[in-house]
């Protein structure tokens, strides 16, 4: 990591909670400089042609993820989701869940934290989650919601522990179309009954980048985009 970076990363982590501008702010900020929020034109899974991608496998570094963890914090405190522990979904929630309840424990709070395997293991403890048992009201964390299908797996996986889902915290919330109409992010909070609570979502992205002159092409791509593919009440 460079000395820049290093500096971005102290720049970017608030001793108590901010305003909520300020942190999505930070947060889209902290995205651009790692190199995980780029603008140009890219292919995603859905095989739409987006002018912006993210990609949080980028938060490779301790101290990246780390920082990260900070901002999920932030959010979760800021969308007031009641919960007991933290769950994360195979791979990417894996890492996920540890970072932001060592977060939640540098700011007073130990919270327990789980996640599950891709194959169950016949050996040894055997099953397919591993960690604190699933009780109470817990919380689902990953970094984007495409298509909510590692959300469906994991409310059906905490419900069958006789838990019971008490929300998702995401990086970003695209506000784009999913299946339906709604948004990939609104159907999950329709389908499950619960709160999506993102870091940021793509109204703080345009915000951020209108004060940002040398993003005025991404801007306008965006928009673009966002007439095609956006959800209507997103719009």
């Amino acid at each position: 990591m460079t000395r820049n970076m290093l500096k971005s990363v102290e720049n970017f982590g608030p001793p108590g909670p901010p305003a909520v501008t300020d942190y999505r702010r930070g947060f889209i900020a902290f995205a651009i400089d790692c190199g995980v929020l780029r603008f140009g034109r890219f292919v995603t899974k859905s095989g739409r042609t987006t002018p912006y991608f993210f990609d949080a496998g980028l938060f490779h570094t301790g101290a990246r993820l780390a920082q990260l963890a900070e901002f999920y914090a932030h959010a979760i405190r800021a969308s007031n989701v009641g919960f007991d522990m933290v769950f994360g979904p195979a791979y990417k929630g894996i890492v996920l869940a540890a970072a932001i309840t060592m977060a939640f424990a540098r700011q007073g709070r130990d919270v327990p934290y789980a996640y599950n395997r891709k194959e169950a293991k016949d050996h040894g403890e055997g099953g397919t989650v591993v960690g604190a048992p699933l009780t109470g009201r817990v919380l689902i964390v990953d970094d984007v919601i495409t298509a909510g299908t590692a959300v469906g797996e994991s409310v059906s996986v905490i419900r069958a522990a006789g838990a019971t889902p008490a929300g998702v915290a995401v990086c970003l919330d695209r506000m784009e179309r999913g299946t339906t109409a709604l948004s990939a992010v609104q159907e999950v909070e329709q389908h499950h009954g619960m709160a999506v609570a993102p870091i940021a979502t793509l109204d703080d992205l345009v915000e951020y980048l209108e004060g940002a002159p040398q993003y005025h092409e991404s801007l306008r791509a965006i928009a673009a985009y966002r007439q095609q593919y956006g959800a209507p009440s997103h719009v």
